[in-house]
């Protein structure tokens, strides 16, 4: 199992008041999984992938991941487990504008110290498997929107990390660059990359193999990914 969370509670406080986000949340993933969690805005969707990319920690439960319990986890320890382990795509591309396509991409591989020869020939496999073979030396402010996305999802992937993490990947997408883009996850998932896709839009979730929705900070019990319907 590379995931398991059980019982995971996530609160924030709010003046004298205690906001319970994240409700007794139990969830499974195993490697090759590819899981769509969907719900509307301020369902916890957001803070619950938060939980799952280590970018926090849940207030009470346990989290484990690839073995590991980061449930309480020092926030260097769960750096490294980001860079070790996690990719991330997210809705905003947070590609560098001065830098080029396969310098954005190759960026994880300089912070993981691979000498610059062999980031920049690794970027390169990694652009043509976008589909960008012929775009590597373009700026950002030269790529589509979704030229922008295959490029962070490049850049995602060039660790080769056990669980891909995906929010809201086609949000600021129009419906054929995001169609494309969701292509171009099922191609990785049946390459075996483990994903973890956050939605609120049914069309994308039932692309996903499972799907999970969550409201009011529950998650909901598993349906299938071809029967969601909003």
């Amino acid at each position: 199992m590379l995931l398991e969370m059980h019982n995971i509670c996530k609160d924030y406080p709010q003046g004298r008041e205690v906001v319970k986000i994240l409700k007794n949340v139990d969830l499974t993933i195993e490697e090759g999984d590819y899981l769509a969690i969907m719900g509307p805005s301020g369902s916890g969707k957001t803070t619950l992938m938060n939980l799952i990319g280590c970018l926090d920690v849940p207030t009470s439960g346990t989290y484990r991941l690839n073995g590991e319990d980061v449930s309480k986890a020092s926030e260097n320890r769960l750096a490294d487990v980001r860079n070790s382990t996690l990719g991330f795509v997210f809705q905003s591309f947070y590609l560098l504008p001065k830098l080029s396509a396969r310098e954005n991409v190759a960026l994880p591989l300089l912070y993981a110290g691979v000498k610059k020869s062999e980031r920049l020939r690794r970027a390169e496999q990694a652009l043509k498997m976008v589909g960008l073979g012929d775009r590597m030396d373009f700026m950002p402010n030269q790529l589509s929107g979704g030229q922008q996305q295959r490029v962070a999802i490049a850049r995602a992937t060039i660790n080769n990390p056990k669980l891909l993490l995906a929010d809201e990947p086609t949000g600021a997408l129009d419906t054929v660059s995001g169609q494309q883009v969701m292509d171009l996850f099922d191609e990785l998932n049946d390459r075996g990359a483990t994903i973890v896709l956050i939605t609120h839009e049914p069309k994308v979730g039932r692309r996903a193999r499972r799907l999970r929705r969550i409201l009011d900070g529950v998650l909901l019990p598993e349906g299938k990914g071809g029967g969601a319907d909003g």
